[in-house]
């Protein structure tokens, strides 16, 4: 192909979790929210059909943003509003790195930020874990080239967690922004909003994908300080959030009881997911998100991945070269993980 970018031949793309298409598969491979969302989320999208969609949507989200201000205790021009948390890291990648320089992220993590550097031109630089899950000095060390650095929080596959004075450290001694990829935060006990107006090189990231039970509509959102969120502005599609998801979302951000009655069920289910595999003999990282990370020391991990597949449950099977691989598991219903743990007690 000569007319591609060398950069786009040599790379081998981001591969999501697997989605078939056929029914009657126990997913739990890609970290959805096994419950509905919230009732409003389907009122306000009737609203919008009501009304019509022959008229762009707002190009900034503006009723999001105030609703997600008056949520998180912040001005709406702190907030930028992305097709997914995904569109918000392709916006800051494209803001702050430039072909030939780097983009830091820590390893293993989520595996599209090195795809997000390979298209932009850029190289990543990946520093390991240490075998705690905590992060080496290097993290924070000047670079050649150093512009951006990611950090997921909670982490996956881990489900680890930085605590934030230890992200301010880090983002202080950093020569760079950091972008805090907060995913998975409404299922911890901590998070990192509250870092962004200490420091402009901060900015959070969030996805309404997960707590929220929205996977499928698509919208995520960035916090940042007022002249950051002016220059992503610049970088980001005309209209990269269309009515319904708009809508939805802000209806979805209002409804704090479900929120906190969702987060309940996923956070007691979680444990018993953990208790679960421990008693199957599998390390399980104590987790802070709706998954789990589980090896076993016995049992290799893709031979019971393609078992459980074989009986229709589909987990995520991960191989990280220099690091290992594993089993990363989705909380699902408790009826999900009961039948998932029945079948692994039944292979082992």
């Amino acid at each position: 192909m000569p007319y591609v970018r060398p950069e786009i031949l040599a790379m081998a793309g981001y591969v999501p979790g697997e989605q078939p298409q056929e029914g009657g598969f126990i997913k739990l491979n890609t970290n959805e929210n096994p419950y509905p969302p919230s009732p409003a989320v389907a009122q306000a999208i009737r609203d919008v059909l009501e009304r019509g969609l022959q008229k762009y949507p707002d190009p900034m989200a503006w009723a999001f943003r105030r609703k997600a201000a008056e949520v998180l205790g912040v001005a709406p021009e702190w907030v930028l509003c992305g097709n997914g948390s995904d569109d918000i890291l392709t916006i800051a990648t494209r803001t702050f790195v430039g072909q030939g320089q780097m983009l830091r992220l820590p390893y293993p993590s989520y595996i599209l930020y090195r795809s997000l550097a390979q298209i932009q031109g850029a190289r990543s630089d990946e520093v390991f874990f240490e075998p705690d899950w905590s992060l080496p000095a290097r993290f924070a060390a000047p670079g050649d080239g150093l512009r951006l650095a990611f950090l997921p929080n909670p982490n996956s596959p881990s489900g680890t967690v930085i605590p934030p004075d230890q992200v301010l450290d880090l983002a202080e001694r950093l020569p760079c922004p950091l972008l805090v990829d907060e995913a998975y935060a409404d299922f911890a006990e901590t998070h990192c909003l509250g870092l962004v107006a200490q420091s402009d090189k901060i900015l959070v990231s969030r996805s309404l994908s997960k707590s929220y039970a929205l996977a499928g509509l698509r919208f995520g959102y960035v916090v940042a300080q007022p002249a950051v969120i002016e220059q992503m502005v610049k970088v980001k599609d005309s209209y990269n959030c269309d009515a319904l998801s708009i809508a939805a979302a802000t209806a979805a951000l209002a409804d704090r009881a479900w929120l906190a009655e969702n987060r309940a069920k996923i956070v007691a289910t979680r444990r018993r997911l953990v208790e679960g595999m421990r008693a199957l003999g599998f390390s399980v990282v104590d987790s802070q998100a709706n998954f789990t990370w589980n090896v076993h020391p016995k049992q290799p991990a893709r031979p019971l991945y393609e078992e459980l597949k074989r009986r229709r449950i589909l987990v995520r099977y991960m191989d990280y070269p220099g690091w290992g691989d594993g089993l990363r598991v989705s909380v699902g219903t408790d009826a999900e993980i009961n039948t998932f743990l029945d079948q692994l007690r039944s292979m082992l």
